[in-house]
C-alpha cells in the first residue's frame, strides 16, 4: 500500500513539473516581415513593442526582406503554411499569428492583431456594437448588417434612377409599338445581358484597382470624400426634384436623337445589325449611369475590397449586385413581353429613392473615412 503511495505521488508530482514547465515556456509566436524603406511597417514595429510589453506571453521574430536574401524565401514557406492568396503576395507589412495572418497595418489592422493574440490567451472578444444614427431612419446597429444585405440595399437602390429610366422607356414604347413579342425579346433581352456585362467588367474594374491599393490609406479617404460629395448631390436632387428629367442629359434635342437612334436599331430585318445596334445603345446608357450612379458602383467595390474572401466569392457578388441592379430592366421588359403593354415605376417612387440613396452614400462616405472597420463583414 505504502509503495502505491509512494508511486501515486511521484507520478503527480513529475506530471506538475512538466505542466509548470510547459506554462512557463508556452509562448505565442509572431512573426513579422518588414522592409526598412516602408512607412507602415515603422508603425507596426512600434506597436509590436508596446504589444509586447502588454502581452510579455508573445515572442516576436522580424524580418528584413528587402536586404537580407534568405528571408524572402522564408516567407515563401509562410505563404504557403497559411495559404495566402497569390492577390495577397509580395506586399509588407506582413504578420503571422498562430491563427491568422495580417497583410498591411493601420489602427484598424492593430486592433484585430490584439484580438487575435488576445483569442490564443483564451480570453473571449466580445462583438462590438456598431450603432450610427441616420436621418429618418434612426438608430441602425451596423454589426447586425451582413455584406449581402449591404449588396442587396446598393444593388437595387443604384438600379433605380431616373436617367437610366428614361432610356429604358423609350426603348420599351418603341418595342411595344412592333407588337411582337419575339422582337422584345431578341432587343430586350440583348439589351439587358449587355448592359448587365458592361456594367460587370465596369465594377470588376473598379474592385480590381482597389485590391491592388487596399492598404493604401489616402485611397480609402478619396473614396470616402467621393461618396459624401455624391450623397449630398442626391439629397439636392430630391430637394430640387423635376418629375420625368433627367438632369444629366436635360435636352429635348438629347432625347430626340436618342429616339431617331433607336428607330435606327429597330428598323432593319437583319438580326447581326440589330443586335450590334442594341449593344452599342447599351453601352451608352451605361455612360449616362455612370454619371447618375457612379457613388454606388465605387463605393460597392471599395467595400467589397476590404473583405477578406476568396477570388471567386467577390465575383459572386459583383454577379449578385448586378443582378439587383438589373431589377428595374427585368421587371419592365417582363411586363412588357408578357403583357404588350408598357410599365414603369412613378415619379414619386423614383424621388423618394433618391432620397434614400443619397442619405445611405452619404452616411457609408462618413463610415469609410471614420470608421472602416464597420464596413468589414464577418
Amino acid at each position: 500500500m505504502r509503495k502505491f503511495i509512494f508511486l501515486i505521488t511521484i507520478f503527480y508530482l513529475i506530471f506538475g513539473f512538466f505542466h509548470l514547465t510547459l506554462a512557463q515556456t508556452e509562448k505565442i509566436e509572431i512573426h513579422f516581415f518588414y522592409s526598412e524603406i516602408c512607412p507602415h511597417c515603422a508603425k507596426e514595429k512600434e506597436f509590436l513593442k508596446e504589444l509586447k510589453k502588454k502581452y510579455p506571453e508573445i515572442e516576436i521574430t522580424s524580418y528584413e526582406v528587402t536586404s537580407n536574401l534568405e528571408n524572402p524565401k522564408i516567407l515563401e514557406d509562410f505563404y504557403e503554411k497559411y495559404k495566402v492568396p497569390e492577390k495577397e503576395m509580395g506586399w509588407v507589412p506582413v504578420t503571422f499569428t498562430p491563427t491568422r495572418y495580417f497583410v498591411g497595418f493601420n489602427d484598424q489592422t492593430g486592433a484585430e492583431i490584439e484580438n487575435c493574440i488576445k483569442e490564443c490567451l483564451g480570453e473571449k472578444i466580445p462583438v462590438p456594437q456598431k450603432k450610427i444614427k441616420i436621418p429618418f431612419f434612426g438608430e441602425i446597429d451596423i454589426s447586425k448588417m451582413s455584406l449581402p444585405v449591404l449588396t442587396l440595399i446598393l444593388g437595387i437602390l443604384d438600379g433605380f434612377n431616373p436617367c437610366a429610366m428614361w432610356v429604358l422607356l423609350i426603348l420599351v414604347s418603341l418595342l411595344l409599338s412592333l407588337k411582337s413579342r419575339k422582337k422584345i425579346a431578341l432587343v430586350g433581352g440583348t439589351f439587358i445581358f449587355a448592359e448587365g456585362f458592361l456594367y460587370f467588367l465596369f465594377m470588376s474594374a473598379w474592385l480590381n484597382a482597389f485590391l491592388a491599393l487596399r492598404y493604401v490609406s489616402i485611397i480609402r479617404i478619396l473614396v470616402g470624400i467621393f461618396s459624401i460629395i455624391f450623397g449630398i448631390w442626391r439629397i439636392k436632387e430630391f430637394l430640387t426634384w423635376r418629375p420625368g428629367v433627367c438632369k444629366v442629359v436635360d435636352h429635348s434635342k438629347s432625347q430626340e436623337k436618342l429616339i431617331d437612334k433607336i428607330k435606327k436599331i429597330l428598323k432593319p430585318s437583319a438580326v447581326p445589325a440589330t443586335i450590334l445596334g442594341v449593344i452599342s445603345l447599351a453601352f451608352g446608357v451605361n455612360l449616362i449611369e455612370f454619371f447618375c450612379s457612379a457613388g454606388f458602383p465605387v463605393m460597392y467595390t471599395r467595400i467589397l475590397a476590404f473583405q477578406n474572401i476568396s477570388k471567386i466569392q467577390y465575383y459572386l457578388y459583383l454577379f449578385f449586385y448586378n443582378i439587383l441592379y438589373m431589377l428595374d430592366d427585368f421587371l419592365i421588359f417582363g411586363f412588357a413581353f408578357f403583357t404588350l403593354n408598357q410599365f414603369g415605376f412613378s415619379d414619386k417612387y423614383n424621388k423618394y429613392s433618391t432620397l434614400i440613396a443619397g442619405i445611405l452614400i452619404l452616411v457609408l462616405g462618413i463610415l469609410l473615412i471614420f470608421k472602416p472597420q464597420f464596413l468589414m463583414f464577418g
